[in-house]
């Protein structure tokens, strides 16, 4: 039993689903949330508030203006897209307190929360993942 509390536990501090997510952003907590897709993407559909910072492009120059105090959510299309593994992964390397969205975008709208977008006049959102920043 205290072998799973140890896993459940260590889980938890590296993942956040969108419930979790989305009551923190509503009860005003100090969270960066970071977009690690393209920024095509990013531009097509995104978590309200969220910036966008491709995971290619994470370096000290990229990120030097974020609060290292905050929670930093990485998220990217979903569970067909590494981005925000990518993402966070960088962003630990660069010395923050991070957590990956679980389900990324996909799951957000999916627990039917808000985003904005370009998709419903005709964009189409994709992954990005892959994608170069375009900046």
């Amino acid at each position: 039993m205290d072998e799973q509390m140890r896993y459940y536990s260590r889980k938890l501090a590296f993942e956040i689903d969108s419930w979790d997510l989305k009551t923190a952003l509503d009860r005003k907590e100090n969270i960066v949330v970071i977009d690690a897709r393209s920024l095509e993407a990013y531009r097509n559909e995104h978590i309200p508030g969220a910036i966008n910072l491709p995971h290619r492009r994470m370096d000290e120059g990229t990120t030097g203006n974020l609060d290292r105090t905050a929670l930093i959510v990485v998220y990217c299309d979903g569970i067909g897209c590494n981005a925000s593994t990518k993402g966070a992964g960088n962003m630990v390397k660069l010395g923050f307190r991070v957590k990956e969205l679980i389900g990324g975008m996909d799951w957000w709208k999916r627990d039917g929360y808000r985003t904005e977008d370009r998709a419903a006049n005709g964009g189409s959102p994709g992954c990005g993942c892959g994608d170069s920043f375009a900046g």
